[in-house]
């Protein structure tokens, strides 16, 4: 049930993130395109936040591919059903950093591992997708910015506002819950 209300609720935020992208991308097209993907990581934040929040095997994939899902029914949706190959492959890179510490460590730098592999995912993926026309120094510069946006607005930006919903309350029946209620 958590997984789907997150999942929900972000698809939703991924909504509002598509219109702010729109503006910024914009500009990156003005100057130096794949500076796009600085704006990246707002997509990836789902992932990130399932799983520091559930700490189970599939938590991270189940969250981002819901929260793509419920993005793709949005009105005004862009991308189409693209978002949800997005989704799944974002979900997948975050997963993939938490199972390799077997959901034990929920530290930053593993959120921010975890932010920057969803990003590296879905940059490749976005390559062939949208970008197969760019040389290979604007698709490496593009992984580089997806690579940032995922390691500080998912990774970290995702840390904090797990760290913030623990201490309001909001998550005690987690261990990251229980964690912040023992540290006050």
């Amino acid at each position: 049930m958590t997984i789907a209300t997150l999942g929900v609720a972000f698809g939703v935020v991924f909504w509002g993130w598509g219109k702010l992208y729109a503006l910024f991308d914009v500009a990156a097209k003005l100057g130096f395109p794949p500076a796009a993907g600085l704006m990246g990581g707002g997509w990836l934040i789902a992932g990130v936040v399932g799983g520091l929040i559930v700490r189970k095997f599939g938590a991270a994939l189940v969250t981002e591919t819901i929260a793509a899902s419920v993005s793709a029914l949005m009105p005004g949706n862009e991308w189409g059903s693209s978002v949800l190959v997005s989704g799944l492959l974002q979900g997948l890179g975050a997963e993939l950093v938490l199972l390799v510490f077997l959901y034990k460590v929920f530290t930053p730098s593993v959120a921010m591992a975890a932010g920057a592999l969803a990003g590296a995912f879905e940059a490749v993926y976005e390559w062939g997708a949208w970008y197969a026309d760019w040389g290979f120094g604007h698709k490496l510069a593009h992984l580089g910015f997806f690579l940032v946006s995922g390691a500080v607005i998912a990774g970290i930006g995702g840390w904090f506002l797990t760290r913030a919903l623990a201490r309001a309350g909001a998550l005690d029946a987690f261990p990251v819950g229980r964690e912040a209620a023992t540290r006050v």
